[in-house]
Parts: structure tokens; sequence; C-alpha cells
């Protein structure tokens, strides 16, 4: 099985082969969680750290109307909350978006890591300082340009991320539309709308529900998409 967590942390550092050794143990105590599954609720004051380590998950709020505001998309690799174990409440809940597979670390290990395994604790540093960079972009994203150039820009985000963690497979994205929604900040019906526009200009495609990309560097240019946010090594 792939550590993806070891593989992105090793774009944030040079990780040792005890390193991974260690992250490997860490992320065997897993459990599997069905698609629209909390993972962890605002208010929470948990025990463990999560790691997706297979599917997507998201963080989100619920306004007060009942609407869902999905603030960050979370991947293999990913910690989902790591900040909890010095924060010690969730001001925001983790949900599953797809079937997902999560580690649980408690958070006695996250801190032996921080302090017995430098290298680990610098790939976890370079992990939340991108957390806070894509954040910064999301931010920009939504409130400058257009929805198809959002939404474009969103999926060379992830195609970008899939690859850094050596994603075995051709990116797909497989979010519903009430979930690209609920990310972009914009309705259902305008997301149709993208979709297509994007489909009928050739810069995506659309299969079984799954989205895919043809052309990663049409995509980029359309979109006006600098992937220098995402910190990753020059050979991603």
């Amino acid at each position: 099985m792939r550590n993806f967590v070891a593989r992105k942390l090793n774009n944030g550092a040079v990780l040792r082969e005890s390193d991974e050794a260690r992250l490997d143990e860490l992320v065997r105590n897993w459990q599997a969680m069905p698609a629209r599954t909390d993972i962890i609720r605002q208010g929470d004051d948990p025990e463990f750290v999560h790691a997706i380590l297979d599917g997507i998950a998201c963080r989100y709020k619920i306004l007060p109307d009942g609407r869902r505001s999905i603030m960050d998309l979370l991947i293999p690799g990913d910690f989902c909350d790591m900040h909890i174990a010095i924060l010690g409440r969730m001001d925001h809940s983790i949900g599953t978006l797809t079937p997902c597979r999560v580690a649980h670390i408690s958070r006695p290990e996250v801190e032996d890591l921080l302090q017995e395994y430098p290298r680990i604790a610098r790939g976890m540093w370079w992990s939340s300082l991108v957390d806070e960079a894509i954040l910064r972009e999301w931010l920009v994203n939504m409130g400058q340009r257009r929805s198809d150039r959002q939404m474009a820009h969103l999926l060379c985000e992830l195609y970008l991320r899939f690859a850094a963690v050596g994603w075995p497979e051709a990116f797909s994205l497989g979010l519903t539309q009430e979930q690209l929604a609920d990310t972009l900040g914009i309705t259902v019906v305008h997301v149709q709308r993208v979709i297509t526009a994007l489909r009928q200009d050739g810069l995506i495609e659309l299969r079984d529900r799954q989205i895919t990309i043809p052309d990663i560097a049409q995509l980029m240019e359309f979109s006006e998409f600098d992937p220098d946010y995402l910190h990753l090594p020059p050979e991603h």
C-alpha cells in the first residue's frame, strides 16, 4: 500500500528511510469511511489527528441559512487537522466527499513526530504553510476570477497536487455538481453552465460523471494558473 503521507511530506523535506518507516507505522490504523460522512465536527475536541489515505474530503462550514461553504479539498497525503494538537477545538468541520480511507494518529504520536523526527517535522511545517498559501489563492480565485476560470484553476491545482504525491492513476475528479458549487461559491445551475462551456471549448472531458483534463497546459493557460503557490519541487 502506497504511503501518500510520506510522499507528500517528501516534497517539503528529504525524509530518511527511518522517517518513512515511522510514517508507515502510523498510517496502519485507518478506517474506511463512506462519502458524505463527517470525520470531525466543528467544536469537537478530538483525540486523533487524521490523514487522508484515499479519496477526497473537505473542510467546510454551515452557514446560518443551511448552505455549506467548502474551504479546502483534502486529497491522499493531506493531514486534515494537524493543528488540533495545539489548538484543542475544531473551528470548522471536515467531511468526506467521496469514499475515503482515513488514518487516525494520536496526539502523543504527533508530538513524538515533531520532537523526535526533525525531517518529518519540517515536512509537516511545510505542509501547513502550503495549506495557508492555497487558502490565499482560493480567496483570489473566488473574488477576482470568472466562474469558468475559477473552475479551470481549481482543476489545475488538483491535477498538480495529485501528481505531487505520485497518484498512480490518470487524474479524474468525481465530485458532484453540488459539491463543486459549494467549493466555488456558485449555484449548481451555474456549475452546469461552466462545465458545459469548458467541455465545448475542449478544455475538459466528462465521462461517467468524472472530469478529466485532455491537455493540462492548455487548461493552465486558460485559467492563468501559476503553480508557485503550491511550493512544489522543480520536477513537478
